[in-house]
């Protein structure tokens, strides 16, 4: 399975922001990478770079490589409704992020690799492909066999499963509800998606 496995703060100082969540160390070093990090001056971007700028973003923030984006782009365009919530919309539906959002494991990163290693199911029957789209009604939950794992725990003791709107958590039996795709002033992330239409527009 294809994905990225670089530096992750060296990227997140690159965008200035934390995209792959709590990062202590980009906040030892909130300024750009490379030996004049601190003192370089940005260069003005041009409109495509701005663009292109805010699809990576996008791309490293879900973790989803060129082809695979483009793809999800492709069928939002193809959908009703606007275009750039769409896509962001699929972006969420991916069971590796809705395993992250319920709150079962502290990054995407971790949820990817937790749905990788069947420990997830779908409606009861596992499921090891982070890309897989979960709809609205489904059921997502932890295996039997993988509740007492200690990256499962911990990052349930974090309560994150209760800040989203669009899910629902029953701690008993470790399983989570995708209620419906969430609208855009829900989603939290800080992602200008009409900039990534007007990309793929040219």
């Amino acid at each position: 399975m294809a994905r990225y496995t670089g530096p992750t703060t060296k990227i997140a100082r690159k965008f200035g922001e934390p995209i792959f969540g709590p990062d202590r160390a980009f906040e030892k070093k909130n300024y750009p990478p490379g030996m004049h990090g601190v003192n370089k001056k940005r260069k003005k971007v041009s409109e495509y770079g701005t663009q292109l700028m805010e699809k990576q973003k996008a791309k490293f923030t879900y973790g989803v490589l060129e082809r695979q984006f483009e793809n999800l782009f492709k069928k939002a365009s193809r959908m009703k409704g606007i275009t750039g919530e769409t896509l962001l919309q699929l972006l969420e539906a991916r069971l590796d992020n809705v395993v992250f959002r319920l709150g079962i494991a502290p990054t995407r990163a971790a949820a990817r690799q937790l749905v990788g290693h069947r420990h997830i199911a779908v409606n009861g029957k596992v499921v090891n492909i982070p890309s897989f789209t979960v709809k609205p009604g489904d059921l997502v939950s932890v295996r039997e066999k993988s509740k007492s794992l200690e990256v499962v725990s911990d990052a349930l003791s974090t309560n994150r499963h209760t800040k989203y709107s669009w899910l629902e958590w029953e701690k008993d039996s470790y399983t989570g509800k995708y209620l419906n795709n969430p609208e855009r002033s829900d989603i939290p992330e800080n992602i200008k998606e009409q900039l990534i239409v007007e990309l793929y527009s040219k």
